[in-house]
């Protein structure tokens, strides 16, 4: 749960941030991507520090 709510968020702030720096779709695409597979390795590795710590 927490690596899908992490990807989602991720792709938002990375769609942002292209269109902030005014980019064209393909950038916010590209930037709405890498910030979704980034935050979604952050949020896998928060899930698993969370279920370890659990046990």
């Amino acid at each position: 749960m927490i690596v899908i709510i992490a990807a989602i968020v991720g792709a938002i702030l990375g769609a942002l941030t292209a269109r902030r720096r005014k980019g064209r779709t393909a950038d916010i695409l590209q930037y709405a991507f890498v910030f979704a597979l980034g935050f979604a390795l952050i949020g896998l590795f928060a899930t698993i520090f969370i279920t370890r710590a659990a046990l």
